[in-house]
């Protein structure tokens, strides 16, 4: 599972720790099936997007007990809110970055003149 998706065997327990993830245990050693390696997939994806392992889980839930519609429903909720966070942060940073150009354009000419 670690190598798999890249990760450590902390952030494993730690996902199992807050409940995103339940593998099969025997003993000290964890077995993933394939739901849990969707889920992982999910995980992965959904803090590449910059969501809150929190919001992660919460919506993970909702496919436990509500079922596929409902979650993706909740999905498009999620990503329309996400989605208007990082236009917001990448207007931010373009902003930033025309204005931290400027000063150094500026700054390049008076060492210049």
């Amino acid at each position: 599972m670690c190598t798999r998706f890249n990760v450590t065997p902390r952030t494993l327990r730690y996902y199992e720790y807050i409940d995103l993830l339940t593998p099969r245990k025997e003993g000290r050693a964890r077995f993933y099936s394939t739901r849990e390696c969707a889920r992982m997939t999910l995980i992965l994806r959904g803090r590449r997007f910059g969501f809150p392992l929190e919001d992660i889980r919460q919506w993970l839930l909702i496919y436990d007990h509500e079922g596929t519609e409902t979650q993706m429903r909740a999905w498009v909720e999620l990503a329309d809110v996400q989605l208007a966070e990082l236009e917001e942060q990448q207007r931010q940073l373009v902003e930033t970055t025309e204005e931290l150009r400027r000063l150094r354009n500026l700054t390049a000419d008076e060492i210049s003149s």
